[in-house]
């Protein structure tokens, strides 16, 4: 199963694999505004993979068929000062017991 891989103009680590090179008609049309220009990153055969480094290769294979593409977004970003926070909480908690 070949596919190609875009990266998006706009979204940082946003990337859009689609069944054929230039082919975006099954990409709906508001994510290709929301996407921008897309730029071609490699053409890759799903088939010879065991896995993908961001994404679920079974996932990316089964919107690739059902879809005719697969949207692959960048991982949440860490809330650090919640984090934080809650280890503050916590130890304040445990210094109160």
């Amino acid at each position: 199963m070949l596919c190609a891989i875009y990266k998006s103009a706009r979204k940082a680590q946003t990337y859009l694999f689609v069944n054929k090179r230039d082919d975006f008609s099954s990409v709906p049309e508001g994510l290709m505004k929301t996407f921008g220009t897309p730029n071609l990153v490699t053409l890759i055969n799903l088939a010879t993979k065991d896995k993908l480094a961001m994404a679920d290769l079974e996932k990316v294979k089964k919107n690739l068929i059902e879809k005719g593409f697969y949207l692959q977004l960048p991982p949440p970003q860490e809330d650090l000062l919640k984090e934080h926070k809650a280890a503050m909480a916590a130890e304040k908690e445990q210094g109160e017991l």
